[in-house]
């Protein structure tokens, strides 16, 4: 009965955590980082795992000993002893630092190897070549530039399930962070600078990208849709969005870079030659003439 009495505060106590566990079930199948749609995410996760198992080691002991201690040496307990003066034990110490020196080796060793394997500029290998897009950040929202098709959106990213996709990032404005959960990897977005991250989706899907980065005032409503599909949809998403008659020249860039929130999926039949290159050079120091009329107006008016 003691034992019983003894117990309740816990329940009590640890009993909401997994009601709550148990209702939230359907909300967390739908995790894209637990659930992966594509290799890297999936190696992502894995690596995730293998560092919590190991970290559980050191702390499943911890909590199990913790309340076998609480029950033995509680007040009611009369049988258990009470022995207050002791000395350290060498073979006790031994175990209690070494155990946890080696996992943190371990956990060191798969984070180096990760790492290198999941670098973000590292090419996926494909028997098709990689789809390319350039992706600019804005307050707030996204500007997506592809390259192969000489087309533009914003707050919709399209690219062809059955190849691997190459986003080239940057900002044109404060530091931003470019993620899809369900596809892998996160990696920042900064003006005047150019990273890339290579990922593959498993199959058609769409699937939620975002900034991870606060950056003001819109940042809570700054998604996008990143939509992977089979070759006939994307022809077709590719032939309705040139058939845009909305243009991403000069002074329509100038208009989108100014802050806006909740944007609306916007599509451009084409875009300024080279904009990502001028995006890039705004933050750098000009030396000479700017190669056009436009390249001046967009370092300029959108500055």
């Amino acid at each position: 009965m003691t034992h019983i009495m003894f117990l309740r505060p816990l329940i009590r106590g640890v009993g909401p955590l997994f009601l709550f566990l148990a209702l939230s079930g359907c909300a967390l199948s739908d995790a894209p980082i637990l659930y992966p749609k594509g290799p890297i995410a999936l190696a992502q996760r894995n690596l995730l795992f293998d560092a919590f198992w190991l970290m559980m080691i050191v702390a499943i002991p911890v909590y199990v000993l913790t309340i076998a201690f609480l029950i033995r040496y509680r007040r009611e307990n009369k049988s258990a002893a009470y022995a207050p003066d002791w000395e350290g034990s060498w073979k006790y110490e031994t175990v209690i630092w070494s155990v946890p020196a080696i996992i943190v080796v371990a956990i060191g060793f798969l984070l180096w190897e990760g790492t290198h394997k999941l670098d973000p500029y590292k090419k996926i290998v494909s028997d098709k070549p990689a789809f390319q897009v350039q992706a600019v950040a804005l307050d707030w929202k996204w500007l997506f530039i592809y390259p192969e098709l000489g087309v533009a959106s914003v707050n919709e990213l399209a690219f062809p399930a059955d190849r691997p996709l190459s986003v080239e990032i940057t900002s044109d404005t404060v530091m931003n962070s470019f993620m899809i959960p369900a596809l892998g990897g996160q990696i920042y977005a900064m003006a005047g600078m150019r990273s890339e991250l290579n990922l593959l989706a498993d199959e058609p899907g769409v699937f939620t990208g975002r900034n991870t980065m606060y950056s003001g005032d819109g940042y809570s409503d700054q998604y996008f849709q990143a939509h992977a599909m089979t070759e006939s949809d994307f022809s077709d998403w590719s032939d309705k969005v040139k058939a845009s008659a909305s243009t991403l020249d000069a002074p329509t860039y100038v208009e989108l870079h100014k802050q806006s929130i909740a944007d609306p999926v916007t599509y451009y039949s084409s875009y300024e030659p080279g904009l990502f290159k001028i995006i890039l050079r705004k933050y750098a120091p000009v030396v000479g003439p700017y190669e056009s009329e436009a390249a001046e107006l967009i370092c300029r008016g959108a500055a």
